[in-house]
């Protein structure tokens, strides 16, 4: 039977959603996703699926795919993160290296259209560990670059936090009326982070407070005494997890605070408050990923608050020509 290589249409997202839940029965990632968040991928509107998505078919049946997702904009160097993955029935047949050529010369392609001259590298991820992907990555000449720990704590067992808010900041449960201000904090909160450019109106509905995983009910703020958000907490539930898995979690997905605030105790007031939060909501555990070279000393916050390191992944990088 032969193989066509074609791109990814919003039509794919079941047989995308299947071919990733093959990959986690097999590699045991713990990341489980639905057709619906597959869909939600699919339709990002900064997301060219003609041009930056290709998947690999063997018949009717999808066992490969790769995204390209383009840097709007470069800090010190155009950084081209990418999302691919291939059967565990079709690998050792060349098929991750192909994906990776071609990843490669779509990002090169748009480098020197939207950003001529920038330095810029190509992104991989996967999980630390992976003998397999490791091996790929080192053939195809990347090396390892970023490391990052996805961390649980349960919240059936394990003790909480004290709850304490610092002096002269008011806790308050995240409302839309708050969001552009929450927005504006998570720039400032992380532009000394890796990796890190501004994150527009666009993304900000696709992927954080707009996004369908969101749930304002285990989110909060902590407002200065002008009304101004200090440091911010938004959480997540995935429903395909809890399908999955039978264990119904609370995704710490973004905790940050403004650099003026920093030395507080701010992030681990909002920590501490959500995870009380999810556990009268009865969830079953809390989590998270962090850098592990995080420059505001999280990992060391998560691990004192009673998170536990579950698994590791690890980005790898290679410049590109």
């Amino acid at each position: 039977m032969t193989k066509s290589f074609k791109p990814l249409d919003t039509t794919d997202a079941r047989d995308l959603a299947n071919l990733r839940a093959e990959v986690e029965r097999a590699d045991g990632t713990g990341q489980c996703e639905d057709e619906a968040d597959v869909l939600q991928q699919l339709t990002d509107p900064k997301l060219d699926l003609t041009h930056h998505t290709a998947g690999l078919w063997q018949g009717s049946r999808l066992v490969a795919y790769a995204m390209v997702y383009a840097p709007e904009r470069v800090r010190d160097i155009a950084r081209f993160d990418t999302a691919a993955t291939v059967h565990p029935d079709w690998r050792r047949q060349g098929i991750g290296l192909r994906l990776v050529d071609w990843m490669r010369g779509r990002a090169e392609a748009i480098r020197a259209e939207r950003h001529p001259g920038a330095p810029a590298e190509l992104l991989i991820d996967g999980m630390a560990g992976n003998a397999g992907f490791a091996a790929l990555a080192r053939h195809a000449g990347f090396a390892p670059s970023r490391y990052w720990f996805n961390m649980t704590h349960d919240l059936r067992t394990d003790r909480l936090p004290a709850p304490g808010v610092p002096d002269g900041l008011r806790l308050t449960p995240f409302e839309p009326a708050l969001d552009e201000a929450t927005r504006h904090a998570h720039n400032d909160a992380f532009r000394d982070h890796w990796n890190h450019t501004e994150t527009d109106r666009s993304d900000w509905d696709t992927w954080f407070t707009g996004a369908r995983s969101f749930r304002a009910g285990l989110s909060s703020l902590l407002l200065d005494a002008d009304g101004s958000v200090a440091a911010y907490l938004l959480a997540d539930e995935y429903v395909a997890d809890h399908a999955a898995t039978g264990d119904r979690a609370c995704t710490i997905g973004h905790l940050g605070t403004r650099q003026s605030h920093r030395g507080r105790g701010a992030a681990r007031a909002l920590l501490a408050h959500t995870l009380a939060e999810a556990r009268e909501q009865q969830y079953d555990k809390a989590e998270l990923v962090v850098d592990a070279a995080n420059p505001t000393g999280a990992l060391g916050l998560y691990e004192r608050m009673g998170f536990t390191t579950e698994r590791q992944f690890v980005t790898y990088a290679r410049p590109l020509d």
